[in-house]
């Protein structure tokens, strides 16, 4: 029973290694997409976005809001081609720093508030995307074996 339980797994995880890249491809293009979709609706309603910020005390909020906008559409857009996905990610993980420490931060109580964060977990996502890097499906992988570099995936 034990041995064919094994067996199971061990097809289960030799599946998994032929299509290895279709998981960062899909979280690329899931979380890629959130980004480019509220970034484009802010650049659409700058004036909104950038009310919203004066609300939350952003400083320079005539200039913070369209950077933010801008950041999270163009973000978007390079995470789903897989294009300097690590310099993404870092960026993106910092506009959700900004966030939390200008605008959420207020209402945590506690460890488990901030750890419930939807902010909180787009940076754990943006952190994993800079360390795994964007997968063998993507532009930079691409890139990189086109100019002869080592590829981490």
């Amino acid at each position: 029973m034990f041995a064919k339980l094994l067996r199971c797994h061990q097809t289960l995880v030799d599946a998994c290694a032929r299509v290895r890249c279709l998981g960062p491809l899909a979280l690329r293009l899931g979380f890629g997409y959130f980004w480019l979709e509220t970034g484009w609706a802010k650049l659409h309603n700058l004036d909104g976005a950038i009310a919203r910020f004066v609300d939350w005390g952003i400083p320079w909020p005539a200039f913070n809001a369209p950077l933010s906008a801008g950041t999270e559409f163009i973000g978007g857009c390079l995470l789903m081609l897989g294009l300097f996905t690590r310099f993404t990610s870092l960026v993106m993980a910092f506009n959700m720093v900004v966030a939390i420490a200008f605008v959420v931060i207020k209402t945590v109580m506690g460890l488990d508030d901030f750890v419930e964060l939807d902010e909180f977990l787009y940076i754990l996502i943006f952190f994993w995307l800079f360390l795994a890097g964007p997968g063998k499906a993507s532009l930079d992988h691409l890139i990189a074996r086109r100019l002869g570099l080592r590829c981490a995936d």
